[in-house]
């Protein structure tokens, strides 16, 4: 499925069609920088049966259009919020990971009608990402190298994934636009829109990797639990940064059990198993 929004085409996944307004918000997935929405594929799957799910490719990434300019956090916002309007979702809650995590704040921040919770794994901070300069320059170094995009992904997932998923994160890597590589890079990753996310009035859920060495449960306690009144932290074990592509089903439980309000003392699985809240 396409959508023209905001002048851009995006090309968005869209399954669980048959729940579209049933009472249950839609959840609207935002992936992870050099990613798309077949990284939310495992994690739908589990989802799909009991929610519409909507998954947009980001403008310059995937199979979506790439334009000469307009990379800014807002651009990305406004798009999604463009594209929730053109659905006519009753409700909704927004899923980020990552890169999408920082614009799913920004989002929420402007408090838009009927977004119901905000569920953010390993999010890149509101505050700027804290890449070093030597390690910014060898990504933009890195565009299009397939060499480089298997690299990244062995050290962000830690090399655990199955080979298809796996070879999908590489191929998606390889996917993005020159555009949006450098402009989140440049400029996006390191913007400051840590003062808007005080606006926030949902319940945030923030999930982090107990391995990630970027995202650090720290820094997102930090940079955004602190920062918002109605939010928390849970870890989840033995995973690094790819939460959605190392740990789907559990993943998929965190966002059940937030959208159903679920205490985790009545949750299906032990936390001690997938998360502990710290």
């Amino acid at each position: 499925m396409r959508f023209k929004v905001n002048d851009t085409v995006l090309n968005i996944l869209e399954v669980g069609t048959s729940n579209y307004n049933n009472g249950r918000p839609t959840l609207v997935f935002l992936h992870y920088f050099g990613g798309s929405s077949l990284a939310w594929t495992e994690v739908i799957a589990s989802l799909s049966n009991e929610y519409h799910c909507v998954a947009p490719d980001l403008r310059g990434f995937g199979a979506s259009d790439a334009s000469a300019e307009s990379y800014a956090i807002e651009d990305y916002a406004d798009d999604i919020q463009e594209l929730i309007a053109l659905l006519e979702l009753e409700n909704f809650a927004l899923v980020g990971h990552s890169m999408g995590g920082k614009f799913a704040l920004a989002l929420a921040a402007r408090n838009p009608k009927n977004l119901q919770s905000l569920i953010l794994l390993a999010p890149s901070p509101p505050s700027p990402e804290p890449i070093p300069d030597d390690e910014r320059k060898l990504l933009l170094t890195a565009y299009g190298n397939r060499c480089a995009a298997t690299e990244m992904v062995c050290r962000a997932a830690g090399g655990k994934l199955p080979a298809e998923i796996f070879e999908r994160a590489v191929t998606d890597n390889l996917r993005s636009s020159q555009a949006a590589w450098r402009a989140w890079l440049e400029s996006e990753s390191r913007r400051d829109v840590s003062s808007d996310i005080k606006k926030i009035n949902v319940p945030v859920l923030v999930a982090a990797g107990e391995k990630d060495e970027m995202m650090t449960a720290k820094l997102l306690k930090r940079e955004i639990v602190r920062r918002i009144e109605n939010a928390r932290l849970v870890v989840v074990p033995e995973v690094k940064h790819l939460l959605p592509l190392e740990a789907p089903r559990e993943i998929a439980d965190l966002i059940r059990r937030q959208i159903e309000n679920l205490s985790y003392a009545e949750a299906a699985l032990q936390p001690s198993k997938v998360e502990r809240n710290i």
